[in-house]
C-alpha cells in the first residue's frame, strides 16, 4: 500500500516546527521552485508521501507496490544523491526518505520520475516522529550522512543523535541491524560516537582506522561530501551494529 500525505508546496514552509526535544531540521523553504518541480511536489509527491497519522503497518515493505526483502530509511537526504544510487542498487530493498527542505524534495522527486523508481517512498517532516511512528524491528538500516551539525551549545538539542533517539533507533532496527552516520564535523562525530558507545543496544563495527576514516564499500559520495573534501574537511564514516554488546 501507499501512505498519502498533504504534499508540500514552497509557500507553506514552517520554520518553526519543532518536536519535544527543539527541531531536528532547520529551514524548510528555499528558492522558488521551478514550474516541473512545483508540479512534482503536487501531484508525484502525494503518491510517495508517508502519513504517520495512520497507524503504521506491521510490516514495512507493505507501504511498496512490489515485494520487497526489507526497508531501510536515510534521514536527511539533502539533494538525494546517495539514497537514489541506493535504491538503483539494491531493487528489492525498499528505502524511505526523510526531508523537510521542500527544494530537497523536489530534486528527489525529479530524479525518482526520471529513473521511474518504484521503491523509494518520503516523509516530509521530523525524522524522529517518524522513527516514533515506525513498529519495532522494522528497518534494517539507518542512515543519517553529513547532518547538520548545529555547532553552537544552546543548539545542541537540535542534533538528531540524542539518548532518546539513539534508543528509538534500537527499537525499529532489526537485530543485526545497522546505524552509519557521516559527517566532516570533528565533534559531532565525537558527540556520536559518545552517544552510541554508552547505549548498550549498539556496537561500533571498526576494528582499524581505515575502517572510519575510508568510506564503506559502495558509498556514493553527495555534493556536499565532495565539496567538504574539495575543501580539506576530512569526514568520518561509523558504522554501529544492532545487538547486545558482550562482556
Amino acid at each position: 500500500m501507499t501512505a498519502h500525505a498533504t504534499p508540500l508546496s514552497d509557500d507553506t514552509a514552517d520554520p518553526s516546527a519543532t518536536h519535544a526535544h527543539g527541531s531536528f531540521f532547520g529551514r524548510r523553504k528555499g528558492h522558488k521552485l521551478r514550474p516541473h518541480h512545483a508540479d512534482l511536489i503536487a501531484h508525484l509527491l502525494p503518491r510517495l508521501a508517508l502519513d504517520i497519522g495512520q497507524p503504521a503497518p506491521d510490516d514495512l515493505t507493505a507501504l511498496f507496490d512490489s515485494s520487497l526483502d526489507n526497508v531501510r530509511l536515510e534521514i536527511g537526504f539533502g539533494g538525494g544523491e546517495h539514497l537514489i544510487a541506493e535504491a538503483l542498487a539494491f531493487p528489492q530493498t525498499g528505502f524511505i526518505g526523510c526531508e523537510p527542505y521542500v527544494n530537497g524534495m523536489a530534486k528527489i522527486l525529479a530524479q525518482i520520475e526520471a529513473h521511474n523508481i518504484t521503491n523509494i517512498r518520503l516523509f516530509a517532516g521530523d525524522a524522529a516522529e517518524l522513527v516514533a511512528w515506525a513498529p519495532a524491528s522494522s528497518l534494517a538500516r539507518i542512515d543519517l550522512i553529513h547532518p547538520d551539525p548545529w555547532p553552537k551549545r544552546r543548539h545542541w538539542k537540535r542534533r538528531f543523535v540524542q539518548d532518546a533517539t539513539v534508543g528509538a533507533m534500537a527499537r525499529i532496527l532489526k537485530n543485526g541491524g545497522e546505524f552509519r552516520f557521516v559527517s566532516d564535523i570533528d565533534s559531532y562525530c565525537a558527540w556520536t560516537l559518545a552517544h552510541l558507545m554508552r547505549a548498550t543496544d549498539f556496537r561500533w563495527t571498526a576494528e582499524r582506522a581505515d575502517d572510519w576514516r575510508q568510506p564503506w564499500p559502495g558509498y556514493t559520495m553527495t555534493r556536499y561530501g565532495t565539496k567538504a573534501a574539495r575543501e580539506g574537511r576530512k569526514a568520518a564514516y561509523l558504522i554501529f551494529r544492532r545487538g547486545k554488546r558482550s562482556g
